[in-house]
């Protein structure tokens, strides 16, 4: 302990951190099923079909027909460089017993932060019987916000299961007896 604080003070620094410290962090991004290797791979595969294609265009004279082939790889590796752009969003939600913070980042680089109460948060869902759950929202005080867009219904029903947990346990306050 340090000279000049009290038990007292000691105990209140423990509950704090114990109240700063979150019980769900989780980060969503938009799933993507081709990386950076694999679009190195798929471009050059492209770029030699398109070269081994226009080949006899060429030799018979037809040589604008090359130049499409030429505009079909540009319209390609543009196609993926904007999904590479949309693929850096995400949002981030941080629930503590104090807050329930939701960041969101487009893929344009705007932020936008929600600060919630966890003791008025709940979780609001719409469901479909046959697709799952379609859309889930925090609702605090009239202010409803979509959160897990980017998850397929079945990954958004196992996000709102932890997330309804974790705001359950925040409601009940930090648990000083972990710290």
């Amino acid at each position: 302990m340090k000279p000049g604080k009290s038990d007292s003070a000691a105990s209140g620094d423990a509950s704090a951190m114990a109240a700063d410290r979150p019980v769900f962090d989780a980060t969503i991004t938009p799933h993507r099923s081709l990386g950076q290797s694999g679009f190195r791979i798929v471009m050059t595969l492209v770029c030699l079909s398109s070269v081994v294609s226009s080949i006899p265009f060429v030799v018979l004279g037809a040589w604008p027909v090359a130049g499409f082939f030429g505009l079909d790889v540009a319209a390609l590796f543009i196609a993926f460089h904007v999904n590479f752009r949309h693929a850096r969003a995400f949002e981030r939600i941080i629930v503590t017993p104090l807050e329930v913070l939701l960041r969101k980042v487009s893929h344009h680089g705007r932020e936008a932060v929600w600060r919630f109460n966890p003791a008025w948060t709940k979780l609001e869902r719409q469901e479909d019987e046959d697709y799952g759950l379609l859309r889930l929202s925090l609702v605090s005080r009239g202010q409803s916000v979509a959160v897990a867009a980017a998850l397929s219904p079945h990954e958004r029903e196992g996000f709102a299961d932890a997330l309804g947990a974790a705001l359950a346990n925040a409601k009940r306050g930090p648990d000083y007896g972990a710290a």
